[in-house]
Protein backbone atom coordinates (compact mmCIF):
# COMPACT_ATOMS: atom_id res chain seq x y z
CA UNK A 1 0.00 0.00 0.00
CA UNK A 2 1.33 3.41 -0.59
CA UNK A 3 1.66 6.04 1.19
CA UNK A 4 -1.37 8.31 0.11
CA UNK A 5 -3.36 4.90 -0.02
CA UNK A 6 -2.79 4.35 3.58
CA UNK A 7 -3.63 8.09 4.54
CA UNK A 8 -7.04 7.95 2.76
CA UNK A 9 -8.03 4.63 4.48
CA UNK A 10 -7.08 6.40 8.07
CA UNK A 11 -9.42 9.26 6.35
CA UNK A 12 -6.49 11.50 6.39
CA UNK A 13 -6.66 13.42 2.58
CA UNK A 14 -9.10 16.38 2.80
CA UNK A 15 -7.78 18.02 -0.62
CA UNK A 16 -4.86 18.10 -2.55
CA UNK A 17 -3.42 20.45 -5.70
CA UNK A 18 -3.21 17.93 -7.49
CA UNK A 19 -3.23 14.18 -6.14
CA UNK A 20 -2.34 11.97 -9.29
CA UNK A 21 0.13 14.40 -9.80
CA UNK A 22 1.74 14.07 -6.18
CA UNK A 23 0.78 10.13 -6.41
CA UNK A 24 2.73 10.16 -9.44
CA UNK A 25 5.89 11.87 -7.65
CA UNK A 26 6.23 10.22 -4.85
CA UNK A 27 6.07 7.03 -6.13
CA UNK A 28 9.60 8.44 -8.55
CA UNK A 29 11.42 8.23 -5.40
CA UNK A 30 11.44 10.26 -1.82
CA UNK A 31 10.25 13.65 -1.08
CA UNK A 32 10.73 16.58 1.29
CA UNK A 33 7.67 17.91 2.99
CA UNK A 34 6.88 19.81 5.68
CA UNK A 35 4.43 21.42 8.53
CA UNK A 36 4.50 24.25 10.32
CA UNK A 37 3.52 24.98 13.99
CA UNK A 38 2.85 28.24 15.43
CA UNK A 39 4.31 28.82 18.85
CA UNK A 40 1.42 30.71 20.37
CA UNK A 41 1.63 28.39 23.60
CA UNK A 42 4.34 26.67 25.57
CA UNK A 43 2.65 23.41 24.41
CA UNK A 44 1.12 22.13 21.83
CA UNK A 45 -1.96 19.99 22.15
CA UNK A 46 -3.71 16.41 21.23
CA UNK A 47 -4.87 18.49 18.11
CA UNK A 48 -1.72 18.77 16.54
CA UNK A 49 -0.54 15.33 16.50
CA UNK A 50 -2.19 15.05 13.93
CA UNK A 51 0.00 16.75 11.46
CA UNK A 52 2.54 15.13 13.86
CA UNK A 53 2.27 11.92 12.89
CA UNK A 54 1.49 12.62 9.29
CA UNK A 55 5.12 13.68 9.31
CA UNK A 56 5.97 10.65 11.30
CA UNK A 57 4.18 8.32 8.56
CA UNK A 58 5.87 9.85 5.61
CA UNK A 59 9.46 9.41 7.53
CA UNK A 60 8.75 5.76 7.75
CA UNK A 61 7.95 5.42 4.07
CA UNK A 62 11.10 6.88 3.37
CA UNK A 63 10.76 10.62 3.06
CA UNK A 64 11.97 13.54 4.29
CA UNK A 65 10.05 15.30 6.90
CA UNK A 66 10.51 19.23 8.22
CA UNK A 67 9.13 20.71 11.46
CA UNK A 68 8.72 24.04 11.33
CA UNK A 69 8.59 26.36 14.40
CA UNK A 70 6.96 29.90 13.69
CA UNK A 71 8.88 32.07 15.36
CA UNK A 72 8.07 34.82 13.24
CA UNK A 73 4.20 33.16 12.37
CA UNK A 74 3.56 32.90 15.67
CA UNK A 75 4.20 36.90 16.38
CA UNK A 76 0.84 37.66 13.61
CA UNK A 77 -1.33 35.18 13.66
CA UNK A 78 -3.23 32.80 11.65
CA UNK A 79 -7.03 33.77 10.92
CA UNK A 80 -7.88 30.37 10.15
CA UNK A 81 -9.94 29.11 12.48
CA UNK A 82 -10.54 31.63 14.70
CA UNK A 83 -13.40 34.01 14.86
CA UNK A 84 -11.61 36.66 16.86
CA UNK A 85 -8.23 38.03 16.87
CA UNK A 86 -5.19 36.84 18.68
CA UNK A 87 -3.58 38.47 21.40
CA UNK A 88 0.02 39.46 19.93
CA UNK A 89 2.75 37.78 21.65
CA UNK A 90 6.07 39.60 22.57
CA UNK A 91 9.46 38.10 21.56
CA UNK A 92 10.07 36.93 24.59
CA UNK A 93 7.30 34.99 24.99
CA UNK A 94 7.18 33.54 21.64
CA UNK A 95 11.26 32.53 21.84
CA UNK A 96 9.68 30.12 25.71
CA UNK A 97 7.41 28.96 23.63
CA UNK A 98 9.28 27.74 20.85
CA UNK A 99 11.83 26.30 23.09
CA UNK A 100 9.21 24.56 24.66
CA UNK A 101 7.78 23.29 21.69
CA UNK A 102 11.05 22.14 19.54
CA UNK A 103 11.21 19.65 22.40
CA UNK A 104 7.66 18.30 21.70
CA UNK A 105 8.21 18.09 17.92
CA UNK A 106 11.75 16.07 18.56
CA UNK A 107 9.39 12.85 20.42
CA UNK A 108 7.80 11.85 17.37
CA UNK A 109 10.35 12.16 14.24
CA UNK A 110 13.50 10.37 13.84
CA UNK A 111 16.33 13.38 13.73
CA UNK A 112 19.12 10.66 13.76
CA UNK A 113 17.96 8.75 11.51
CA UNK A 114 21.12 7.93 8.75
CA UNK A 115 18.82 7.68 5.73
CA UNK A 116 16.51 10.45 6.19
CA UNK A 117 16.57 12.47 9.66
CA UNK A 118 13.81 14.92 10.39
CA UNK A 119 14.93 18.47 10.17
CA UNK A 120 13.59 21.20 12.71
CA UNK A 121 13.64 25.24 11.23
CA UNK A 122 12.34 28.29 13.00
CA UNK A 123 11.20 30.90 10.11
CA UNK A 124 12.00 33.63 12.18
CA UNK A 125 15.73 32.87 11.17
CA UNK A 126 14.68 33.98 7.55
CA UNK A 127 12.13 35.84 8.46
CA UNK A 128 13.41 38.32 10.47
CA UNK A 129 16.37 40.06 8.77
CA UNK A 130 13.83 40.71 6.04
CA UNK A 131 12.85 44.50 5.45
CA UNK A 132 9.38 45.56 5.19
CA UNK A 133 9.58 47.02 2.03
CA UNK A 134 11.56 43.91 0.24
CA UNK A 135 8.88 41.76 1.48
CA UNK A 136 6.47 44.04 -0.15
CA UNK A 137 8.77 43.48 -3.53
CA UNK A 138 9.61 40.34 -3.59
CA UNK A 139 6.39 38.46 -2.20
CA UNK A 140 3.72 41.14 -1.77
CA UNK A 141 3.93 41.98 -5.60
CA UNK A 142 2.76 38.16 -6.60
CA UNK A 143 -0.18 38.78 -4.72
CA UNK A 144 -3.43 39.92 -6.00
CA UNK A 145 -6.10 41.60 -3.32
CA UNK A 146 -8.80 39.91 -4.95
CA UNK A 147 -7.19 36.06 -4.42
CA UNK A 148 -6.29 36.78 -0.81
CA UNK A 149 -9.57 38.01 -0.18
CA UNK A 150 -11.37 34.68 -1.58
CA UNK A 151 -9.47 32.91 0.89
CA UNK A 152 -11.87 31.01 3.14
CA UNK A 153 -10.05 32.17 6.13
CA UNK A 154 -10.22 35.80 5.44
CA UNK A 155 -13.81 35.82 4.05
CA UNK A 156 -14.98 34.01 7.07
CA UNK A 157 -13.39 36.66 9.36
CA UNK A 158 -14.74 39.55 6.94
CA UNK A 159 -18.48 38.66 7.24
CA UNK A 160 -17.87 37.93 11.32
CA UNK A 161 -18.47 41.01 13.80
CA UNK A 162 -14.99 41.34 14.73
CA UNK A 163 -12.91 41.61 10.74
CA UNK A 164 -9.72 40.98 10.30
CA UNK A 165 -6.90 43.27 10.80
CA UNK A 166 -4.08 44.08 8.44
CA UNK A 167 -1.54 41.99 10.63
CA UNK A 168 -3.24 38.94 10.53
CA UNK A 169 -4.87 39.29 6.61
CA UNK A 170 -0.60 39.32 6.20
CA UNK A 171 -0.14 36.04 7.19
CA UNK A 172 -0.91 33.76 4.32
CA UNK A 173 1.78 36.04 2.57
CA UNK A 174 4.62 34.82 5.39
CA UNK A 175 3.37 31.26 5.15
CA UNK A 176 3.61 31.64 1.24
CA UNK A 177 7.21 32.82 1.69
CA UNK A 178 8.13 30.18 4.53
CA UNK A 179 7.29 27.39 1.42
CA UNK A 180 8.85 29.71 -0.84
CA UNK A 181 11.97 29.70 1.04
CA UNK A 182 12.06 26.02 2.13
CA UNK A 183 11.15 25.05 -1.93
CA UNK A 184 14.36 27.04 -2.47
CA UNK A 185 17.17 26.19 -0.11
CA UNK A 186 15.48 22.01 0.84
CA UNK A 187 14.37 21.59 -2.06
CA UNK A 188 10.67 21.28 -0.16
CA UNK A 189 7.93 20.16 -2.23
CA UNK A 190 4.81 19.42 -0.23
CA UNK A 191 2.96 21.42 2.54
CA UNK A 192 0.39 19.49 4.90
CA UNK A 193 -1.84 20.82 7.20
CA UNK A 194 -5.42 21.01 8.45
CA UNK A 195 -8.20 22.06 6.10
CA UNK A 196 -8.02 25.92 7.77
CA UNK A 197 -4.84 25.90 5.83
CA UNK A 198 -5.84 25.53 2.21
CA UNK A 199 -5.27 29.00 1.71
CA UNK A 200 -2.38 29.82 3.04
CA UNK A 201 -0.70 26.70 1.80
CA UNK A 202 -2.42 27.25 -1.62
CA UNK A 203 -0.42 31.18 -1.86
CA UNK A 204 2.55 29.03 -1.34
CA UNK A 205 2.14 26.62 -4.28
CA UNK A 206 1.33 29.78 -5.86
CA UNK A 207 4.02 31.83 -4.92
CA UNK A 208 6.78 28.58 -5.98
CA UNK A 209 5.62 28.84 -9.56
CA UNK A 210 5.36 32.39 -9.91
CA UNK A 211 9.06 33.11 -8.58
CA UNK A 212 10.60 29.49 -9.29
CA UNK A 213 8.80 28.13 -12.12
CA UNK A 214 8.54 25.39 -10.35
CA UNK A 215 5.80 22.22 -8.77
CA UNK A 216 4.72 22.15 -5.28
CA UNK A 217 1.92 20.24 -4.10
CA UNK A 218 -0.63 20.79 -0.48
CA UNK A 219 -2.17 18.49 0.93
CA UNK A 220 -4.77 19.17 3.57
CA UNK A 221 -6.63 16.10 6.57
CA UNK A 222 -9.87 16.93 8.26
CA UNK A 223 -10.38 18.50 10.85
CA UNK A 224 -11.11 15.92 13.77
CA UNK A 225 -13.75 16.44 15.62
CA UNK A 226 -15.99 14.50 18.55
CA UNK A 227 -19.44 12.74 17.69
CA UNK A 228 -20.95 15.95 18.63
CA UNK A 229 -18.99 17.84 16.51
CA UNK A 230 -16.79 20.27 18.57
CA UNK A 231 -13.51 20.41 18.23
CA UNK A 232 -11.11 17.15 19.41
CA UNK A 233 -8.98 17.53 22.52
CA UNK A 234 -11.00 20.20 24.39
CA UNK A 235 -12.92 19.11 27.83
CA UNK A 236 -14.46 21.14 30.20
CA UNK A 237 -11.31 21.88 32.07
CA UNK A 238 -9.71 23.10 28.76
CA UNK A 239 -7.34 21.40 25.60
CA UNK A 240 -5.32 18.18 26.81
CA UNK A 241 -2.01 19.23 26.46
CA UNK A 242 1.40 17.29 25.33
CA UNK A 243 3.10 18.97 27.84
CA UNK A 244 2.89 16.17 31.13
CA UNK A 245 3.44 19.50 33.27
CA UNK A 246 0.18 20.82 31.78
CA UNK A 247 -1.61 17.42 31.29
CA UNK A 248 -0.21 14.45 33.01
CA UNK A 249 0.72 11.35 31.29
CA UNK A 250 -2.91 9.77 33.61
CA UNK A 251 -5.03 11.89 32.33
CA UNK A 252 -3.32 12.09 28.99
CA UNK A 253 -4.12 8.21 29.16
CA UNK A 254 -7.59 8.53 30.63
CA UNK A 255 -8.49 11.27 27.76
CA UNK A 256 -8.21 8.42 25.24
CA UNK A 257 -9.19 5.66 26.82
CA UNK A 258 -12.79 7.44 27.19
CA UNK A 259 -13.14 7.94 24.13
CA UNK A 260 -16.60 7.86 22.57
CA UNK A 261 -17.33 4.22 21.23
CA UNK A 262 -18.39 5.50 17.46
CA UNK A 263 -15.30 7.18 17.49
CA UNK A 264 -12.45 5.16 18.75
CA UNK A 265 -11.73 3.20 15.42
CA UNK A 266 -11.71 6.37 13.66
CA UNK A 267 -9.12 7.20 16.26
CA UNK A 268 -7.02 4.30 16.54
CA UNK A 269 -6.50 5.15 12.49
CA UNK A 270 -5.28 8.50 12.84
CA UNK A 271 -3.65 8.82 15.82
CA UNK A 272 -1.52 5.73 16.19
CA UNK A 273 0.87 3.78 13.64
CA UNK A 274 -0.59 0.71 14.20
CA UNK A 275 -0.69 -1.39 10.95
CA UNK A 276 -4.11 -1.83 9.02
CA UNK A 277 -4.68 -5.32 9.66
CA UNK A 278 -3.74 -4.49 12.88
CA UNK A 279 -6.89 -1.98 13.65
CA UNK A 280 -9.26 -4.25 11.26
CA UNK A 281 -8.70 -6.75 13.71
CA UNK A 282 -9.35 -4.49 17.13
CA UNK A 283 -12.28 -3.53 14.83
CA UNK A 284 -13.82 -6.71 14.82
CA UNK A 285 -13.49 -7.27 18.45
CA UNK A 286 -15.04 -3.89 18.95
CA UNK A 287 -17.82 -4.48 16.99
CA UNK A 288 -18.18 -7.90 18.57
CA UNK A 289 -18.03 -6.88 22.45
CA UNK A 290 -17.81 -3.01 22.79
CA UNK A 291 -18.43 -3.30 26.35
CA UNK A 292 -14.35 -5.01 26.63
CA UNK A 293 -12.95 -2.17 25.68
CA UNK A 294 -10.30 -3.14 24.10
CA UNK A 295 -10.03 -0.72 21.40
CA UNK A 296 -10.23 2.02 23.66
CA UNK A 297 -7.25 0.53 25.90
CA UNK A 298 -5.17 0.04 22.62
CA UNK A 299 -5.62 3.27 22.15
CA UNK A 300 -4.75 5.16 24.88
CA UNK A 301 -1.59 2.37 25.39
CA UNK A 302 -0.36 3.63 21.79
CA UNK A 303 -0.49 7.18 21.99
CA UNK A 304 0.59 7.96 25.40
CA UNK A 305 3.26 5.52 24.73
CA UNK A 306 4.23 7.88 21.35
CA UNK A 307 3.70 11.17 23.24
CA UNK A 308 5.28 9.86 26.79
CA UNK A 309 6.95 7.17 26.43
CA UNK A 310 6.91 3.59 27.63
CA UNK A 311 7.35 4.04 31.35
CA UNK A 312 4.91 6.89 31.68
CA UNK A 313 2.43 4.86 29.87
CA UNK A 314 2.81 1.69 32.43
CA UNK A 315 2.54 4.13 34.97
CA UNK A 316 -0.38 5.91 33.79
CA UNK A 317 -2.10 2.36 32.70
CA UNK A 318 -1.42 1.14 36.12
CA UNK A 319 -2.96 4.76 37.93
CA UNK A 320 -5.93 3.32 35.63
CA UNK A 321 -6.00 0.11 37.36
CA UNK A 322 -6.65 1.94 40.67
CA UNK A 323 -9.36 3.14 39.75
CA UNK A 324 -10.93 -0.40 39.66
CA UNK A 325 -9.46 -1.98 42.66
CA UNK A 326 -5.96 -2.92 41.60
CA UNK A 327 -3.05 -2.97 44.12
CA UNK A 328 -1.00 0.43 45.66
CA UNK A 329 2.45 -1.04 45.42
CA UNK A 330 4.97 0.60 43.86
CA UNK A 331 2.13 4.14 43.13
CA UNK A 332 4.26 7.35 43.33
CA UNK A 333 2.92 10.53 45.39
CA UNK A 334 2.81 12.12 42.15
CA UNK A 335 0.44 9.58 40.70
CA UNK A 336 -1.89 8.76 43.32
CA UNK A 337 -2.98 12.36 44.39
CA UNK A 338 -3.37 12.98 40.28
CA UNK A 339 -5.77 9.84 39.73
CA UNK A 340 -6.93 10.68 43.54
CA UNK A 341 -8.22 14.01 42.48
CA UNK A 342 -11.23 12.66 40.31
CA UNK A 343 -12.83 11.36 43.38
CA UNK A 344 -14.64 13.39 46.41
CA UNK A 345 -12.01 13.90 49.09
CA UNK A 346 -13.01 14.71 52.62
CA UNK A 347 -11.02 16.56 55.34
CA UNK A 348 -10.28 14.62 58.53
CA UNK A 349 -8.00 16.15 61.57
CA UNK A 350 -5.04 14.17 62.42
CA UNK A 351 -5.81 13.78 65.92
CA UNK A 352 -8.90 11.39 64.68
CA UNK A 353 -6.25 8.72 63.89
CA UNK A 354 -5.06 8.91 67.39
CA UNK A 355 -4.86 6.25 70.35
CA UNK A 356 -7.50 3.43 69.28
CA UNK A 357 -8.10 5.28 66.32
CA UNK A 358 -11.30 5.92 64.08
CA UNK A 359 -13.37 3.72 63.57
CA UNK A 360 -14.22 2.37 59.93
CA UNK A 361 -17.96 2.53 60.47
CA UNK A 362 -17.62 6.19 61.38
CA UNK A 363 -15.22 6.93 58.61
CA UNK A 364 -17.69 5.56 56.27
CA UNK A 365 -20.30 8.09 57.41
CA UNK A 366 -18.14 10.92 57.59
CA UNK A 367 -16.86 9.99 53.94
CA UNK A 368 -20.33 10.26 53.14
CA UNK A 369 -20.24 6.18 51.50
CA UNK A 370 -22.87 5.11 54.27
CA UNK A 371 -26.13 7.33 55.53
CA UNK A 372 -25.53 5.89 59.32
CA UNK A 373 -23.66 3.18 61.30
CA UNK A 374 -25.71 0.66 60.93
CA UNK A 375 -25.58 1.15 57.46
CA UNK A 376 -21.83 1.09 57.36
CA UNK A 377 -21.62 -2.08 59.15
CA UNK A 378 -24.20 -3.87 56.97
CA UNK A 379 -21.52 -3.03 54.15
CA UNK A 380 -18.47 -3.83 56.08
CA UNK A 381 -20.41 -7.63 56.21
CA UNK A 382 -21.46 -7.89 53.25
CA UNK A 383 -17.91 -7.19 51.88
CA UNK A 384 -18.40 -4.43 49.93
CA UNK A 385 -15.68 -2.12 51.82
CA UNK A 386 -12.29 -1.67 50.94
CA UNK A 387 -9.45 0.07 52.62
CA UNK A 388 -6.61 1.63 50.48
CA UNK A 389 -7.99 -1.17 47.45
CA UNK A 390 -8.30 -3.81 50.62
CA UNK A 391 -10.96 -5.51 51.97
CA UNK A 392 -12.08 -4.55 55.11
CA UNK A 393 -13.98 -7.74 56.81
CA UNK A 394 -13.60 -6.42 60.20
CA UNK A 395 -17.12 -4.05 61.73
CA UNK A 396 -14.89 -3.06 64.42
CA UNK A 397 -11.93 -2.05 61.99
CA UNK A 398 -9.94 0.99 63.34
CA UNK A 399 -8.13 3.54 61.18
CA UNK A 400 -4.77 4.42 62.86
CA UNK A 401 -1.50 6.43 61.35
CA UNK A 402 -0.46 3.26 60.09
CA UNK A 403 -3.24 3.22 57.03
CA UNK A 404 -2.05 6.26 55.60
CA UNK A 405 -0.85 6.68 52.83
CA UNK A 406 2.25 8.53 52.31
CA UNK A 407 1.08 10.26 55.75
CA UNK A 408 -1.58 11.87 54.69
CA UNK A 409 -4.75 9.92 52.64
CA UNK A 410 -6.59 6.73 53.48
CA UNK A 411 -8.20 5.75 50.47
CA UNK A 412 -12.20 4.17 51.27
CA UNK A 413 -14.02 2.31 48.69
CA UNK A 414 -17.73 1.04 48.68
CA UNK A 415 -18.14 -1.66 45.97
CA UNK A 416 -16.73 -1.66 42.83
CA UNK A 417 -15.76 2.11 41.71
CA UNK A 418 -17.55 4.46 44.55
CA UNK A 419 -14.49 6.20 46.12
CA UNK A 420 -14.04 8.96 48.70
CA UNK A 421 -10.40 9.84 50.26
CA UNK A 422 -9.68 11.24 53.72
CA UNK A 423 -7.43 13.63 53.63
CA UNK A 424 -5.73 13.49 57.06
CA UNK A 425 -4.19 16.81 58.07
Amino acid sequence: MSILEDLQWRGLVADCTDLPALAKRLNEGPITLYCGFDPTGDSLHVGHLVPQLLLRRFQQAGHHPISLAGGATGMIGDPGGKSAERNLLTREQLNHNVGRIKVQLERLLDFNSSTNPARLVDNADWTAPVSFLDFLRDVGKHFSLSSMLAKDSVRSRLESESGISYTEFSYQLLQANDFHHLRSTLQCELQIGGTEQWGNITAGTDLIRKKLGATAWGLTFPLITKSDGTKFGKTESGAVWLDPKKTSPYRFYQFFVNTEDSMVIGYLKKFTLLPRAEIESLESRHLANPGAREAHRALAREVTTLVHGDQACQDAVRASELMFGGGLEGISEELFRDVVGEVPTKSLARERLDGAGFSLTEALVHAGLAPSKGQARKDVEGGGIYVNNVKAADVARMLTPIDLLFGSYVLLRKGKRTYTVLSVA
